[in-house]
C-alpha cells in the first residue's frame, strides 16, 4: 500500500493571507503525516517550486486582482493544465469555485478524483458585491450546479457555507470542519506587559484580527469602539493584519485609542495579543470558518461576531453573535464583559477544544477517498524536480 499524490490548487492565498494559508497548511502536514504527497499550486509574482513543512509547493505566476491588497489569480489555463499534466495527481482539490472551477472538467478528462472545498457563502459574497438578493441566488445557485455537476465531491466546511447546495438537487455535500492549533493558541500565552502596551489595567482591551478589506468589514470594529467610549466603557482597539483599506480606517479612527498593529508574521506574536485580550472583534458578515476567531477561543478569549456569518455557528457558547451594526458589536461586548472572567475565557477555551486538525485531515482524506498510509508502508515523497 503506498500514498497518493493529493495536488491542491488555490487563489487568494499570498504571505500575508490569513485563514486559508492556515488552513491549507495544516492540512498539507496532516497529509504528509498520514503517508500521503501533497502538492499545493498558487499564483504569485514569479515562478518557483520548493519544499514546504507542508508538502511541495508550486507557484505560477498570476496578475494581482485589482482592489484586493494584494491577491493573485492563476488566470493561465493553459499554463496551469501544463503543470496539472505533469504533476500527474492521484486526486485533485481545489479551493476557488470562481476562477478555478474549470478544473473539475481538466480532471474529469483525465480520469482523476476531484473535490472542490466550499469556504465561503456565494450568495453571501455576491450580496457584499451589491448584487441584491434574488438575483445573487439564481447566479450562486447557477454556479453551484455547475461546482456539483464537474466535481466528484464538494467540502463544506461548515453548515452555513453548506446551506446553498442543500438547497439545489444534487448530491449531499461533506461537511468537515477545519481544527486550530491548541498548542500556539492557549490561554497560558497571556502576557501583562504586552497587554500594557496598548490598555492599562481600568482599560477594556479589544482585538480585530484579519485583513482590512471590504468583505470583512473593519470600519465596524472602530465605530462599535467609538460607541462604546460614548456609552462610558473605557475600550481600547488593536487592529491586527494590512489590507486596501488601512489608510481609510486610520482617518476614520482619528482620535480615538485605535492601535494598527499591521501584519503580523509570527503566530506566537499573534497567539499572545489574543490570549491578552478581553474581547476579539470579527464583524464580517461573509466570514467562512473564521479561523481568527477560532484562535482567539483557543487563547481563551471570547468572540463577538457578525450572526449574518457561519462564526456563530462556530463559536457556539464562547462568544456572542450579534447583527452587523456598531450599536449591535457594543451591546454584544458589554454583555459578554458581565460574565465573570473566569467563566467566559473557560466556556472560550472548551469551544475551541472540540476542533482539532486531526479530525479536520481525516474528514478530508474520507472526502479524496483515501486512507493514512501504514506507517511501514510509506515511502518518502520525491522532492522537485
Amino acid at each position: 500500500m503506498s500514498g497518493v499524490r493529493i495536488v491542491r490548487v488555490a487563489n487568494f492565498v499570498t504571505g500575508r493571507s490569513g485563514g486559508l494559508r492556515t488552513a491549507l497548511r495544516h492540512l498539507g502536514e496532516g497529509y504528509l503525516a498520514a503517508g500521503h504527497e501533497p502538492v499545493l499550486v498558487i499564483p504569485g509574482e514569479r515562478y518557483a517550486d520548493t519544499r514546504q513543512p507542508w508538502g511541495r509547493v508550486v507557484t505560477l505566476p498570476g496578475p494581482v486582482l485589482p482592489g484586493s491588497g494584494g491577491y493573485r489569480l492563476l488566470t493561465d489555463r493553459r499554463r496551469l493544465a501544463g503543470v496539472l499534466a505533469d504533476l500527474a495527481p492521484d486526486r485533485l482539490e481545489v479551493s476557488d469555485r470562481s476562477t478555478l472551477r474549470w478544473t473539475g472538467r481538466w480532471a474529469r478528462a483525465h480520469g482523476v478524483p476531484s473535490v472542490m472545498v466550499s469556504h465561503e457563502s456565494l450568495t453571501g459574497l455576491l450580496g457584499q458585491w451589491r448584487l441584491p438578493g434574488a438575483p445573487a441566488r439564481r447566479v450562486a445557485d447557477r454556479l453551484n450546479r455547475e461546482t456539483l455537476h464537474h466535481y466528484d465531491r464538494v467540502v463544506c466546511t461548515t453548515r452555513w457555507a453548506a446551506e446553498e447546495f442543500d438547497r439545489l438537487a444534487g448530491p449531499p455535500v461533506d461537511l468537515v470542519p477545519l481544527g486550530v492549533d491548541l498548542t500556539t493558541f492557549h490561554p497560558d500565552r497571556a502576557d501583562p506587559v504586552l497587554r500594557e502596551r496598548y490598555a492599562d489595567h481600568t482599560e477594556v482591551l479589544l482585538v480585530h484580527c484579519a485583513r482590512l478589506s471590504v468583505e470583512k468589514r473593519p470600519e465596524l470594529a472602530v465605530a462599535a469602539l467609538a460607541r462604546l467610549r460614548r456609552a462610558g466603557v473605557p475600550a481600547v482597539l488593536v487592529m491586527v493584519g494590512d489590507g486596501p483599506l488601512r489608510a481609510t480606517l486610520a482617518r476614520r479612527a482619528a482620535g480615538l485609542p485605535v492601535h494598527f498593529a499591521g501584519f503580523l508574521p509570527d503566530r506566537a506574536a499573534i497567539a499572545a495579543l489574543l490570549a491578552s485580550a478581553d474581547v476579539v472583534l470579527a464583524p464580517g458578515p461573509v466570514e467562512t470558518f473564521g479561523l481568527a476567531g477560532l484562535e482567539a477561543l483557543a487563547s481563551g478569549t471570547p468572540v463577538v461576531a457578525n450572526a449574518a456569518s457561519a462564526l456563530p455557528e462556530v463559536i457556539g457558547p464562547g462568544g456572542l453573535a450579534a447583527y452587523g451594526t456598531p450599536s449591535a458589536i457594543a451591546a454584544a461586548v458589554v454583555r459578554l464583559l458581565e460574565r465573570p472572567e473566569v467563566a467566559r475565557r473557560s466556556a472560550a477555551r472548551h469551544r475551541a477544544e472540540e476542533f482539532g486538525w486531526p479530525a479536520a485531515v481525516a474528514g478530508f482524506l474520507r472526502a479524496h477517498g483515501v486512507a493514512p498510509v501504514p506507517a511501514d508502508a510509506a515511502t518518502e515523497a520525491p522532492g522537485p524536480p
